[in-house]
């Protein structure tokens, strides 16, 4: 039972998402649907009225394209229909790490670094976004600025000084 209530749990963790995430995978579906699926369709209705298939490019490459967008479109489907939205400036307790929160933290060789935890599917690296299920994520969560922490990496433990915590201004 536990390990189902431990799945739930993680279940529901990897459905979290901010309001600009799902407006994200909603303006993705959007255009896949409305857009793009209907312009391939229409590729691969007159590639198929060109004679042979077998040998038509834009047909075969066609079908293999709208397979892509179907399987991305059930997969958003999926996601936007069982999202749970959580809006991280609406967050009450501002003193501890919670979903979207930008944490500053520091390791054992004075390098700072600044991440903001936000869904699984909405996770950028480049703007140092972490998913909610990254390790990093595991160990700031429910922390507060001052406090230590052990990662565990692949290189090993490592402690890590929580040095800053916000969140996004209400509205």
């Amino acid at each position: 039972m536990a390990q189902n209530d431990k799945t739930d749990r993680n279940g529901d963790l990897a459905r979290y998402v901010t309001p600009d995430g799902l407006r994200v995978m909603r303006e993705e579906l959007s255009h896949l649907m409305r857009v793009e699926r209907p312009s391939v369709v229409e590729i691969v209705s007159w590639a198929a009225g060109n004679g042979d298939r077998s040998e038509n490019g834009d047909y075969i490459y066609g079908k293999k394209r709208l397979r892509e967008i179907d399987r991305r479109i059930r997969f958003l489907t999926k996601r936007v229909e069982t999202a749970i939205e959580v809006d991280p400036a609406q967050q009450t307790r501002r003193d501890k790490v919670f979903f979207g929160a930008t944490v500053i933290y520091v390791d054992e060789n004075d390098r700072e670094t600044t991440v903001t935890i936000v869904g699984a599917d909405e996770a950028v690296s480049e703007k140092h976004e972490i998913t909610l299920l990254a390790p990093v994520s595991r160990a700031l969560l429910g922390r507060a600025v001052g406090d230590e922490v052990t990662l565990h990496t692949p290189r090993g433990a490592e402690l890590i000084e929580i040095l800053s915590i916000t969140y996004p201004a209400p509205p």
